[in-house]
């Protein structure tokens, strides 16, 4: 038996569609049943709930072998702490209690660097492993770098104006991942559980990029010319702010951005088992370039 959280969301409903055709026993937590296909809803048991909640947590984990654990973001928490270790809380006791023996989650690069104390999301994210990893299960933290997939968030400025944005410096190489991937190397977690202990696990993809590298292969693959612009971190935070999220919230991302430029996805050599493989360019064809025409 398998619990998958976030089961409708980017990475989470990647990891489900990968677990369906496998011959595990699967189960989902879920606030909105109805979001998902009436495929999977018979296909999985559903427990219908938040994954914060020690009701719902214990009644998903009663009889399950393997967690997929995902925080979702809360734009609105009161800390950081409240938003990942607090979430996560229930869940960290509820894994021994009810007998769970691994637990694949989702997480950021960054531990063992200089700045991994100071990286505000990722810092959080990285207490949160420590969390899962002192209740005794078997814990696997996907560690990843920025994903392709933020990008989607801005396809009516690449579409209309020709322009992305982020903070990182124009010509800044670091790892970039896309999501299939992450829920690639997740669900091959999940279904070979022959590992043990406590580690994590790099997704790099292929290549270290720069903004400037993306923007060129993007313009090459829409035959089109887009240009990277680079929004100061003074104007990230009065953005998000204006949007209503926490102050919290808006400091962690400000100070995740700044690690990131110092360094923060840099610290994990390369190798072929670090390495995943959709291409940047392969994902600007097949996922950014179709969304550009939607």
């Amino acid at each position: 038996m398998i619990v998958i959280t976030t089961p409708t969301g980017d990475i989470g409903s990647q990891v489900l569609n990968l677990l369906l055709s496998s011959s595990e026993d699967l189960r989902v937590i879920v606030r909105d049943p109805a979001k998902l296909t009436p495929a999977v809803r018979d296909r999985v048991q559903v427990v219908t709930g938040s994954h914060a909640d020690p009701e719902v947590v214990g009644k998903a984990f009663a009889g399950a072998d393997a967690v997929f654990w995902l925080v979702p973001p809360d734009a609105h928490a009161p800390s950081l702490e409240v938003a990942y270790s607090g979430f996560t809380a229930a869940a960290a006791r509820a894994f021994p209690a009810y007998g769970v023996s691994h637990v694949v989650g989702i997480s950021a690069l960054g531990r063992g660097t200089p700045v991994a104390g100071e990286a505000g999301l990722v810092t959080a994210s990285l207490e949160m492993d420590d969390l899962i990893a002192s209740s005794g299960v078997a814990y696997r933290a996907v560690a990843n770098p920025s994903f392709m997939d933020n990008l989607l968030e801005q396809v009516a400025s690449i579409r209309d104006d020709g322009v992305f944005t982020h903070t990182s410096l124009a010509d800044r190489r670091a790892p970039i991942a896309a999501t299939r991937d992450i829920a690639a190397v997740s669900a091959r977690l999940l279904l070979d559980r022959s590992w043990t202990g406590t580690d994590s696990v790099p997704v790099l993809g292929p290549e270290d990029l720069s903004p400037n590298d993306r923007a060129r292969i993007i313009s090459e693959v829409l035959g089109r010319p887009v240009r990277y612009e680079r929004e100061p971190l003074e104007a990230l935070a009065a953005r998000m702010t204006g949007f209503g999220l926490s102050e919290a919230f808006v400091q962690g991302m400000v100070d995740m951005m700044r690690a990131k430029d110092e360094g923060l996805d840099n610290g994990i050599r390369r190798t072929p088992e670090t390495s995943t493989p959709t291409s940047f360019r392969q994902w600007c064809d097949e996922v950014l370039r179709p969304a550009l025409s939607e």
